[in-house]
């Protein structure tokens, strides 16, 4: 069985078109007995944007933290708890003014922790969760170039790839803000691409 986490970004929650391609990838993926998926939604619950007292907590030894700093640590815990679990990664990366959800970048500030999701080393910093597949739904109104109007992806590459996650694939829809044949067409495009992830007992096979 396959440990798989489901990050729900978009403040739309299950409504939104990222996360009904998240669930239409994850049932493509495997069967209810092949995979175990545990959900990370943003919308049912918030995740809270690093600041001083956050950062305090994280650097406190833990003998000499307040209550309220154990838990703002446990809850960063946990999400790092979730990410190495998992063998697979199924985020949702809906587009907002150009780039991620901002919840999404609190996410990552959560979980970029150095001496456990990477290390700085004589070369360079190295990531440590390796051995991950990971896919990223995008859902975008318009359409946007790698790098001119699209930050998002091009962040999210870089940044998995800081924390060893480099076995990244890309599930995009685009132009869902220009007219109804244009939306169809970028719902139909993704969902060509979901159709070409092979299922985890075919990778399992091919292995």
């Amino acid at each position: 069985m396959k440990n798989v986490l489901r990050i729900t970004t978009s403040i739309l929650g299950e409504g939104s078109v990222s996360s009904q391609l998240m669930a239409e990838l994850v049932t493509k993926l495997g069967t209810e007995e092949a995979l175990k998926v545990t959900e990370r939604n943003f919308a049912n619950q918030a995740i809270p944007h690093l600041d001083g007292p956050w950062l305090t907590a994280l650097s406190t030894a833990h003998a000499d933290r307040s209550p309220e700093q154990q838990a703002k640590v446990a809850f960063s815990d946990q999400l790092i708890t979730e990410l190495q679990a998992a063998d697979i990664l199924v985020i949702g990366l809906p587009m907002y003014n150009f780039s991620l959800p901002s919840m999404l970048k609190a996410w990552v500030d959560h979980i970029a922790r150095a001496g456990v999701t990477f290390k700085y080393t004589d070369n360079g910093s190295v990531g440590l969760l390796g051995g991950k597949k990971v896919y990223l739904v995008a859902a975008m109104g318009g359409i946007h170039e790698t790098g001119a109007t699209d930050f998002l992806r091009p962040y999210m590459k870089q940044v998995l790839d800081f924390v060893g996650l480099s076995d990244v694939e890309f599930v995009t829809a685009d132009g869902l803000n220009m007219g109804p044949e244009r939306r169809e067409q970028g719902l139909n495009g993704a969902r060509r691409q979901i159709g070409n992830i092979q299922s985890i007992a075919t990778q399992e096979v091919a292995a």
